[in-house]
């Protein structure tokens, strides 16, 4: 009985989860598909439209740091129902938002509260799992982050230019429509700091992070973040314009990029249960040396539309299998007590890296190199990305070096 009552509170979290997440990939999403509308209505010139997209992350950074911190200290349950509310929030405010000010403040504190709410989904399904089936269930809440991309982008392609306040409205009123189911059906959760003696509750987020020889891997870990998430935000950015580069014709480039999507949500679910089994070593593996590979591949082979889309297929995948084994490295080598710091200052390290890598790739187009070197160019990147990948889950993730609740 008790068994049967856990297993439904984990299913229970782990939809709450996902669901979260669906709704941050659509708003995340939201500026991009919505930039045509906007600039067609407001006119705002190209530094200030750059302020306008550089808003939510700069509040996704400083909300990823408090709301990852504060979960460990007061509970994940509070932070992560005040997280999502302020995002629904600000996201519905930017819908009536007269000008361009409006528009960024309300970025910025949308971002604040997705900030908030992303370590705290990834925390929360890994806290209700057991040790065998933790990475499946972070697996499972974390993908419907590019799957929210995927429901923005066909979401948008059917409205008219005009209608680009509707994607805000949208991605407002979902979040707050869980709120209250969340409220209601997520399970209680105690004071993270309440599994530690009183002593560990006084350590500092620094010495959460750099004590007890956690020093090298917290450092590993933050590399291997920021290099990957760099990698996948200038693929989201550039990879239509690079494929069709290639010789894609436009319809197939935008089709790639919801393949890449979809590759990413499907190969992330896949990974996740493989690092539960005796195959996550292989799983680690394969996905570490499929990236550059496939890269090469895309960079390499005859434009044939077909083979380039499911490239972008395995290349969302294998990018996402490498969040997904630094994500189960962070819920093995942290405990309950500080999971929460951890998982934010690494969301807060990957957003650096996601405003860094769509510059690195208009740096090299600049340059004058052609979409096929601009992959090729990025490989020094991604190998010492998976290379960092490759060791921290080798050495966190054997049996012995899973933490219990």
């Amino acid at each position: 009985m008790a068994n049967s009552l856990e297993s439904r509170e984990l299913a229970r979290t782990v939809v709450l989860c996902f669901l979260v997440a669906l709704c941050e990939g659509f708003d995340i999403q939201a500026a991009g598909i919505a930039a045509a509308g906007l600039r067609h209505e407001l006119h705002p010139s190209p530094q200030v439209l750059g302020y306008f997209f550089s808003a939510i992350g700069a509040g996704l950074f400083l909300g990823a740091l408090i709301g990852g911190r504060t979960s460990d200290l007061v509970g994940r349950k509070p932070v992560f129902v005040a997280s999502i509310a302020a995002f629904g929030l600000c996201c519905l405010l930017t819908s009536f938002a007269p000008d361009m000010l409006s528009l960024i403040t309300t970025r910025f504190l949308a971002g604040l509260g997705l900030g908030g709410a992303m370590p705290n989904l990834i925390a929360l399904a890994t806290d209700a799992s057991g040790p065998s089936h933790r990475s499946g269930s972070m697996a499972a809440a974390y993908v419907g982050l590019p799957l929210g991309g995927v429901v923005a982008s066909v979401f948008v392609s059917a409205l008219p230019l005009d209608s680009w306040r509707l994607v805000f409205q949208v991605g407002g009123i979902a979040p707050l429509v869980l709120v209250p189911l969340i409220i209601r059906y997520l399970p209680a959760t105690r004071r993270q700091a309440d599994h530690v003696p009183e002593a560990n509750l006084r350590a500092t987020a620094m010495q959460v992070l750099f004590g007890k020889g956690r020093s090298a891997t917290t450092g590993l870990l933050w590399v291997a973040f920021f290099l990957i998430v760099l990698t996948l935000h200038l693929m989201l950015n550039w990879l239509p314009l690079l494929l069709m580069g290639r010789g894609l014709s436009g319809s197939y480039a935008v089709l790639s990029e919801a393949a890449f999507s979809v590759g990413a949500a499907l190969t992330g679910l896949a990974v996740g249960t493989l690092l539960d089994s005796r195959w996550k070593r292989a799983a680690i593996t394969v996905s570490v040396v499929a990236l550059p590979a496939i890269l090469l591949v895309t960079a390499t082979c005859p434009p044939w539309a077909g083979l380039l889309m499911a490239l972008a297929f395995l290349l969302g995948g294998s990018i996402t299998s490498e969040q997904i084994i630094i994500l189960a490295v962070i819920a093995a080598r942290y405990d309950i007590a500080s999971r929460g710091t951890a998982t934010g200052a690494a969301v807060a390290v990957g957003r650096m890296g996601s405003l860094v890598g769509p510059l690195v790739a208009g740096m090299l187009l600049a340059a004058g190199r052609s979409p096929a070197q601009v992959m090729i160019g990025i490989l020094p990147i991604v190998l010492v990305g998976g290379a960092s990948v490759a060791l921290l889950g080798w050495r966190n993730l054997a049996p012995s070096n899973v933490h219990g609740h």
